[in-house]
């Protein structure tokens, strides 16, 4: 699933050895020609790595040639997965075979960082008042003590409820009536449930613990103290014993997996999931008019808290045209490309009035998420929390004492963080 961009991967877990690589930012000289008037030269041309997704890649070679018109500079647009940017600019970087601008989820930001690969942006309180509150506190990060912008945000991405007409004449509002649902719904005899969800999977999971208090790590967007962690505090326990009830006899069974989620879903024996925006066209496809969405419900009387991932361009710290790169990504993501984007891609904007102008019910869901949602944290030691959550997820589906779970789970984490020698 596209989401899973926005998890660590294994590759840039090893944060070490790639930190370990990361210039010295005082031997490495990338000064920008400049003009008698002191602003950079225009260059002849701008190389660009864009995801090679086919639609995204449709969408963005259109807008930089726009761009070329415009300002007659060359866009070169190389198609490149975002899994493999970061490593390959790490090594192509410093032999000036990198690009101006790379694309990458906010997730990966700290890591990023502190490699040495994106270069702080110099943006205006103007230019950053057209996109939307948590897209630009995604990608804000503090790094030797100084809090920046490291990337013009172009995506956002959350997710909620889906849910079949035909099964559930009516949304979902709070986290009693999905429970209501998958009571009245629930057939496991004939594969038919009310409700279902992957038990191991903390993204999907974490606003039964936010609601009531719980948290990844303290501290602020870009600056958290990794030496904090609040996931089993006594409202990450309530929160896990909500979640546990959804499990077992007669409700979810606690070794559902996606696949069986979606499979079930698509074949219309499941009256509510939850996913994200990039499962619309799937079950579009399966479901026709009969799908809904709608914000994940309201725990604990607020509305769900969900993770919310922000893609963005970031200038590379090698290129010779930062200014310029900087203008690229800003003209990328104004009003009208982001709507243009938006019709091609399928991937929401960041823009707020871009965001505010799609028409489609499924997707102005999305975006009244969004407004309760929290940014993944980007710090690099996140790598070391979706294992020891996860699977304590899976021992809480099955019956296990939620405190003594979450307990040892903790536990997991700060010896990962400290056996990384990544912690604060």
């Amino acid at each position: 699933m596209e989401r899973r961009v926005f998890s660590v991967v294994a590759l840039l877990s090893l944060f070490l050895l790639l930190a370990a690589c990361a210039p010295d930012r005082e031997e490495v000289t990338s000064e920008q020609d400049t003009n008698s008037e002191g602003t950079a030269e225009k260059p002849e041309e701008l190389t660009i790595w864009a995801n090679d997704e086919e639609k995204q890649l449709e969408a963005i070679k259109k807008i930089a040639a726009d761009y070329e018109e415009q300002e007659g500079i060359k866009v070169n647009v190389v198609p490149k997965s975002m899994l493999d940017q970061v490593q390959e600019l790490s090594l192509a970087g410093p032999e000036g075979n990198g690009p101006d601008l790379f694309y990458q989820p906010h997730d990966q930001l700290g890591t990023i960082v502190a490699q040495g690969l994106a270069e702080p942006l110099n943006i205006s309180d103007e230019e950053l008042s057209g996109y939307s509150d948590v897209a630009v506190e995604a990608v804000s990060y503090k790094y030797n003590g100084e809090t920046a912008i490291y990337g013009v945000p172009s995506v956002l991405e959350t997710y909620g409820v889906f849910y079949n007409k035909d099964i559930i004449s009516k949304a979902p509002e709070t986290i009693e009536d999905l429970k209501t649902i998958l009571e009245k719904h629930t057939n496991p005899a004939k594969d038919e449930y009310g409700f279902l969800m992957k038990p191991n999977d903390l993204y999907f999971a974490y606003p039964f613990f936010k609601n009531y208090g719980g948290y990844i790590f303290g501290g602020e967007t870009g600056e958290f103290d990794t030496t904090d962690i609040g996931l089993n505090n006594e409202g990450a326990v309530e929160g896990g014993k909500l979640f546990q009830s959804f499990f077992g006899s007669e409700k979810i069974p606690p070794g559902t997996t996606a696949d069986v989620v979606d499979g079930l879903f698509t074949a219309g024996k499941v009256g509510a999931v939850i996913n994200g925006p990039w499962s619309i066209t799937g079950y579009k496809e399966a479901i026709g008019d009969s799908l809904g969405f709608a914000p994940f419900p309201e725990i604990n009387g607020e509305p769900g808290k969900t993770l919310v991932g922000v893609k963005s361009w970031m200038v590379s710290y090698y290129s010779e045209n930062k200014d310029w790169a900087q203008d690229l990504a800003l003209f990328m993501t104004n009003e009208e490309n982001q709507k243009y984007y938006f019709e091609v891609a399928g991937e929401m904007p960041t823009n707020t009035n871009a965001l505010e102008s799609i028409e489609d019910p499924i997707y102005n869901a999305f975006a009244e998420q969004v407004k309760y949602g929290v940014p993944m944290p980007s710090t690099p030691q996140m790598s070391q929390v979706w294992e020891p959550m996860n699977n304590a997820l899976q021992f809480i589906a099955e019956g296990e004492n939620v405190q003594a779970v979450l307990d040892e789970a903790v536990r997991q984490i700060k010896t990962k963080i400290q056996a990384s020698g990544a912690s604060q």
